[in-house]
């Protein structure tokens, strides 16, 4: 299934720019950033689960907020990209 996750992280102290650092390092291990702060990620259930734990664990929920869009298994139809960033595939081939 296809999830946008989108972040905002206050970084007016030193532990704020850690949790930052740490919630785009995680995000970035298991999905697509799309911008600075949103990512697409297509997980299993499962998978999307113990991400959304880990993320939630990361973030203070007083001082950051996290949100989760479920575009389910037929994203194709619900995302339109315009502009300078290439789009990409999410279930093509990843040369790294």
């Amino acid at each position: 299934m296809m999830v946008l996750i989108s972040y905002d992280v206050s970084t007016i102290s030193n532990s704020g720019k850690t949790r930052l650092r740490k919630v785009a390092r995680e995000c970035q291990n298991h999905a697509q950033r799309v911008q600075n702060s949103v990512f697409e990620a297509d997980l299993d259930y499962s998978s999307f689960l113990k991400l959304k734990d880990r993320l939630c664990k990361l973030i203070n929920p007083k001082e950051d907020s996290l949100r989760f869009y479920y575009l389910g298994n037929n994203w194709e139809k619900k995302i339109e990209h315009i502009g300078v960033k290439e789009t990409y595939n999410p279930e093509g081939v990843i040369i790294i």
